[in-house]
């Protein structure tokens, strides 16, 4: 599991090694106008956040709560419409991922809520006959679920319907319908073995419960193919996910985005299609801090399986703060925000598409030199 960081990671910028940090970054004290790439598929986008109570399960993480309480955010094919823009975070999950970053502690606190997204709240969805292929999404220790956004909003303007998931109490802030803003619990105690098996036990409950319910709903049941189901998940997101692809029977295939393994070993080995994209701290025999994707390979057994690096990249380069970060005035890493994003919805979108819709793949067949970041292992 990757170092926590309650200040919802975007001050990973000031902690991480690369030159561009050898110079503080100066204290922003104006509001700078924050966007994400516009996705570059064919159909509108729609977004609904569901409100959803595990009754049966008490809260792994708070004592005395009797229910596990999630918020998700679907997004899907819509028509097109005039709905209003879909909003990024609230604007106390705003503040909270804000609040612990010296670099911008003079920025307005809703900074992050302004931020312009590219899909329309309850707009109508588009039908498909059979449904669409189902995309889970799972972010990182201590972020939101609006941190996947870019990814979310590429999968569904090319005709996917996407999930992610808030594990409450994992992420730095989850305001729920009723006003309440939650903040992080999980995992205050340290980076231990036992820690990193109950996140990703935790996840993997989770993840059924929101499949569960999704299939109970007459509104969503229709849209979603159930024979097509993928996750993707960032940091402890993706090592959850790797976890939890043996287990599950609806899971079809799994990316991993830069998520260190703890526990490094499966329990059962990986035989479904796996895809693991990390930084090139991730190289096999890197001398890199953990080792563990050195450790964990030789557990993914299937016939399909992808082990990818990317150069210049940093650990938050696979999610929004890729672009989020610099428009924020943080410091740039190697890699241009921009095309790290581009490369990350190149190679999982294919990923998605060879496994769930068995269309062809040639970016995954190797090495590209329009991509010349992306290392194949």
């Amino acid at each position: 599991m990757h170092k926590i960081l309650v200040a919802g990671a975007l001050a990973l910028a000031a902690t991480t090694p690369y030159p561009a940090q050898a110079a503080a970054a100066e204290a922003v004290t104006t509001a700078p106008v924050t966007a994400l790439p516009a996705p570059t598929g064919p159909y509108p986008i729609g977004k609904v956040d569901l409100h959803l109570v595990d009754r049966g399960r008490p809260d792994p993480w708070v004592t005395g709560r009797d229910a596990r309480e999630l918020m998700v955010s679907l997004w899907y094919p819509a028509h097109r419409g005039t709905g209003r823009p879909a909003p990024y975070l609230t604007p106390k999950e705003s503040e909270l991922v804000l609040k612990g970053v010296p670099q911008l502690k003079d920025l307005p606190s809703d900074t992050l809520a302004r931020t312009r997204t590219h899909a329309r709240a309850d707009a109508p969805a588009v039908r498909r006959k059979g449904g669409w292929p189902l995309v889970v999404l799972s972010p990182g220790m201590t972020l939101p679920r609006a941190t996947m956004t870019s990814l979310a909003e590429e999968f569904a303007t090319r005709g996917y319907l996407v999930a992610a998931v808030e594990h409450t109490y994992e992420s730095v802030a989850t305001t729920f319908p009723d006003g309440r803003t939650v903040t992080f619990e999980a995992g205050k105690a340290g980076q231990t073995p036992e820690t990193g098996e109950k996140v990703a036990r935790v996840r993997a409950a989770d993840t059924a419960f929101v499949l569960d319910e999704l299939d109970r709903s007459r509104r969503w049941n229709a849209l979603i193919d159930e024979r097509r189901i993928a996750m993707v998940g960032h940091s402890v997101g993706g090592q959850s996910a790797a976890h939890l692809l043996p287990d599950s029977r609806r899971i079809k295939a799994v990316v991993n985005l830069d998520g260190t393994y703890n526990p490094r070993i499966p329990a059962q080995p990986l035989d479904k299609p796996f895809m693991m994209i990390g930084n090139p701290r991730h190289q096999p025999r890197s001398g890199g801090p953990d080792g563990s994707w050195d450790t964990f390979w030789p557990h993914v057994t299937g016939d399909w399986k992808r082990w990818l690096t990317v150069t210049g990249a940093e650990h938050m380069s696979f999610i929004d703060y890729a672009v989020l970060q610099p428009q924020l005035g943080l410091p740039k890493t190697p890699i241009d925000g921009e095309r790290a994003i581009a490369i990350t919805r190149r190679y999982v979108t294919a990923f998605l598409d060879l496994h769930l819709k068995h269309k062809p793949a040639p970016a995954l067949d190797g090495p590209s030199p329009d991509w010349p970041e992306v290392r194949f292992w």
